[in-house]
């Protein structure tokens, strides 16, 4: 088997037989990689708290046919405030789930590991309530499926008032044409500033009803990529 360095961030886990545990991590150089963890389950075991999901760690790895095997694991970030704060965490959960569901095994994805590590950053550091919406949003942006914002995404009119956003049409509608979710005026600003280069002001926003619009269709629009609902939908909307 074939030895190999990475860092990466922990996705999920689930139980293998009694004492090890399969961990999907998303990696820097290898993309989404799953792997087995012998005896973590177990009280002795060394590193079996660094491998829990959102822990961001060093990884040892023994290439295997199907899972490669974790020799080796050290935490980069503590995240401390993230772990004890259950609002972080659900909001983290529903970012690991959504980069889980993105992407394919080994399929590396430098872009999205740094959008991943940063976002669980900005969660620990300095929780907002667009954090998580803003992810999704410059994550589709990513993917190609950036929302029109500009001029009604029907017919194409860039002096009416916007006043709607539809899914299936991917960004927003005028009066004429409007359909889907109703879309205020402060909420189209606030998309505009995460997908236009003022992202540090979006998020400097407090909660309103306008980050809650943003939050609402940045969960609708992500679950319309993936065509499946989201399990972690959480606390962010409420908010």
């Amino acid at each position: 088997m074939k030895l190999y360095r990475d860092t990466g961030v922990v996705l999920r886990t689930y139980r293998l037989g009694e004492a090890d545990r399969i961990v999907v991590l998303f990696t820097e150089l290898h993309g989404k990689v799953r792997a087995v963890a012998k005896g973590v389950r177990k009280t002795q075991s060394k590193f079996g708290s660094r491998l829990e999901p959102a822990s961001h760690v060093r990884l040892l790895l023994h290439k295997g046919r199907d899972l490669d095997i974790v020799s080796q694991a050290d935490l980069v970030d503590t995240s401390v405030q993230l772990r004890s704060d259950l609002d972080r965490l659900t909001q983290a959960m529903a970012v690991l789930e959504v980069v889980d569901q993105m992407s394919l095994d080994r399929e590396p994805d430098e872009q999205r590991y740094r959008m991943l590590v940063g976002v669980l950053r900005t969660l620990e550091d300095r929780p907002s309530p667009l954090v998580v919406p803003a992810f999704f949003w410059k994550l589709l942006a990513a993917e190609g499926v950036r929302p029109e914002l500009d001029c009604c995404v029907a017919c194409g009119d860039d002096e009416a008032p916007l006043v709607a956003f539809d899914t299936d049409q991917g960004g927003v509608l005028c009066r004429t044409c409007r359909r889907g979710s109703p879309l205020s005026a402060d909420a189209l600003e606030l998309m505009r500033q995460v997908l236009g280069g003022a992202l540090n002001a979006a998020l400097a926003a407090p909660a309103t009803s306008a980050t809650h619009e943003v939050a609402h269709l940045a969960t609708r629009s992500m679950e319309h990529h993936l065509e499946r609902r989201l399990r972690a939908v959480a606390m962010f909307e409420t908010r």
